[in-house]
């Protein structure tokens, strides 16, 4: 199985469209959401091509393949335009390996799941890339791609024998074996 993973859209078509491009070419089982998708948030300001509803057109077309996780800045009414559902939360195994998916405004790795040792915890929310080991658990976060706060327009691709970070704009920078 091959997932694309991606987070913190916040209602860019611009970088929707990006994303896609990278469906089109990786062709992925499933494309992994991990909320944040419409909008953009008090705190944030107007990314790329601010427009939800041409987001949900987009995400729409591809609604077969989507897994979207529910992020702090989704609200019940995205529902209402989307042909997919948002979960709170969900696992998926490559070979052996559990990952959970999360948003991360709940659980990340200050504040861990209950896992299994040797899971692998993916969260969004903070806009900063991270690969890092907490109480026996892999946690990462592909960052956002509209609005990134580390500079980094990032995004994953996992299988069953690695997890790599893909930068939209540079390509592969770092990579960790299942």
């Amino acid at each position: 199985m091959k997932l694309i993973i991606a987070s913190d859209i916040h209602g860019s078509a611009y970088y929707t469209r990006r994303l896609l491009d990278a469906v089109r070419v990786e062709s992925p089982d499933l494309v992994v959401l991990l909320g944040d998708v419409y909008n953009h948030g008090p705190r944030n300001p107007l990314p790329a091509e601010y427009n939800p509803m041409a987001v949900a057109s987009l995400l729409n077309a591809v609604a077969d393949r989507l897994l979207v996780i529910k992020g702090n800045c989704d609200s019940e009414v995205d529902q209402m335009i989307s042909r997919f559902h948002f979960v709170e939360s969900a696992v998926v195994y490559l070979g052996a390996t559990p990952l959970y998916f999360t948003h991360g405004h709940v659980f990340n790795a200050e504040r861990l799941p209950a896992v299994p040792t040797g899971a692998v915890l993916v969260h969004g929310h903070t806009h900063v890339v991270t690969n890092v080991q907490a109480g026996g658990v892999r946690v990462l976060n592909p960052g956002s791609l509209s609005l990134p706060k580390d500079g980094r327009r990032a995004y994953l691709i996992a299988d069953e024998t690695s997890i790599r970070f893909i930068d939209i704009d540079s390509g592969e920078f770092d990579r960790i074996s299942l």
